[in-house]
């Protein structure tokens, strides 16, 4: 089978929007990008499971960064399936400790204390990486051919997954709810500016951000250098 990129759109908690999370199937396993939070885990697996994937066809669980509407089901997922979890050493210790301001450079201690709560993350969905990703870093040998591009800016451990024709997972360094932008949680933007340079030197033709819906990469880009 050629490879499928199936999205799975879970709505986040107070009414505040949505978190993407991307199945990607090939004739050798699926891997999928982000798990959504722990609030919406009954969706996400019927979800899963009218996709095709099963224990034994997930052959890898990745997480782009470290923010609970991402990692929240991770854990159990893993569980389930069988499936191993890569992530970046960087936004790690976010899921051992449960903590998203873990390696961040500002904190807010009512955030920090909320969020959890928001998203439903218990210390039961904490976990410890599998797989530590870094950037070139290959997943032919799970079933699907991407690779690794570290990104950071929402996150010093964010991740990218381009897959070879052209279409990067980009995590949160963008979002498009209303038109295609940088994150509007950022926690360095001047970093994130400089992954979005280095995208420059991949060929990318469509980007699926971890909120919102794809854009194509040119026409961003474009943007991007106009306002320069």
């Amino acid at each position: 089978m050629p490879l499928t990129i199936t999205k799975i759109t879970l709505a986040l908690p107070l009414r505040m929007g949505t978190v993407n999370c991307f199945l990607l199937q090939g004739e050798a396993g699926a891997v999928l990008i982000d798990t959504g939070a722990a609030n919406r885990r009954d969706e996400l697996v019927k979800r899963l499971t009218a996709a095709g994937c099963t224990p034994g066809s997930l052959k890898l669980i990745v997480i782009t960064h470290g923010d609970f509407d991402h990692t929240g089901n991770a854990a159990y997922l893993r569980e389930m399936y069988g499936a191993p979890i890569g992530m970046h050493a960087g936004d790690a210790g976010m899921a051992s400790q449960g903590d998203m301001f873990h390696n961040r450079k500002t904190s807010n201690q009512l955030v920090k204390w909320i969020a959890p709560v928001w998203a439903g993350y218990k210390k039961a969905d904490r976990f410890e990486v599998d797989i530590q990703l870094a950037d070139g870093d290959r997943l032919d040998e799970y079933g699907i051919a991407a690779q690794v591009i570290e990104i950071p800016g929402h996150s010093s451990g964010s991740i990218g997954i381009l897959m070879a024709a052209g279409e990067l997972l980009c995590g949160d360094l963008f979002e498009n709810r209303k038109q295609p932008r940088y994150s509007s949680i950022m926690d360095d933007l001047a970093t994130a500016q400089l992954s979005a340079e280095k995208l420059d030197g991949y060929t990318i033709t469509t980007v699926h951000p971890g909120h919102g819906e794809p854009f194509q990469w040119a026409e961003f880009q474009a943007s991007l250098k106009t306002a320069k």
